[in-house]
């Protein structure tokens, strides 16, 4: 699949999202010149975007090598024809589920890409509280918990907030791990405006673990999808009580 090709993206950071998602996430709910924030940046992907697009961005992760790789794929000369000034960019070396240095109700738009919970080892080193490096899916789930209420915290009133999550098998068995994100983010107070299907290529709980043989036989399909929710924080109480079916049950 084409994964974008422009710029300084590349695909040679696994579990990286394409760059299609990002750009019509920001093209869709931001304008020129608001703020974008991905707080699990990882190579950048969303950083770039948003320079190309004339949007200001904060990336944040929690691996100091993610930090560095953004900032080197952030470092080229762009400003689009219809922009002021360039854009603001700022890589901060830090833990989505505190984010300090960013103000309650600050940013337009949240559009992040979480790691996958315990399948692919993103840099050499996993920092304390990665999530891709938890064992127990109780304490991703935790920490995503974490992250969904600072998401909250820091989002505008009536903005939006798009997150992909993927799922996995454990035991010849589905876990829902989307569905359980869902349900933490709406927990938090995000309302679900939209829930997109992404087609997944070469997944690695598929790809890798079972390469060698035959799905019929283990009575299971691929897992070649995942869930791009699209959150928005309410603007109101009023539009809050409007939107209850949307919330959590």
């Amino acid at each position: 699949p084409d994964r974008g090709g422009w710029a300084t993206h590349s695909g040679d950071y696994r579990g990286n999202w394409s760059p299609y998602i990002p750009r019509n996430l920001i093209i869709k709910y931001s304008k020129p010149g608001e703020w974008v924030l991905d707080q699990m940046v990882g190579s950048g992907t969303t950083l770039v975007e948003a320079k190309l697009l004339g949007r200001n961005a904060v990336g944040v992760d929690i691996s100091y090598e993610a930090c560095i790789l953004s900032m080197d794929r952030l470092n080229f000369s762009y400003q689009p024809l219809d922009a002021e000034k360039p854009a603001e960019i700022h890589v901060y070396h830090g833990d989505a589920a505190r984010l300090d240095a960013i103000p309650d109700n600050s940013m337009d738009l949240i559009a992040t890409h979480p790691p996958y919970w315990n399948i692919i080892p993103y840099t050499k080193t996993l920092p304390r509280g990665d999530l891709s490096a938890m064992k127990r899916l109780e304490d991703y789930l935790s920490k995503m918990r974490e992250v969904a209420s600072e998401s909250f915290r820091v989002l505008k009133p009536g903005r939006y907030c798009g997150i992909l999550v993927g799922d996995t098998r454990r035991h010849k068995h589905y876990v829902p791990i989307s569905a359980r994100v869902l349900k933490i983010f709406l927990e938090a107070g995000f309302k679900l405006a939209d829930d997109v299907i992404k087609l997944q290529h070469n997944m690695k709980t598929t790809r890798e673990r079972w390469r060698a043989q035959k799905f019929d036989a283990y009575g299971f399909h691929k897992i070649v999808h995942e869930h791009l929710y699209i959150f928005r924080k309410p603007a109101d109480g009023r539009e809050n009580a409007r939107l209850r079916l949307s919330s959590v049950v």
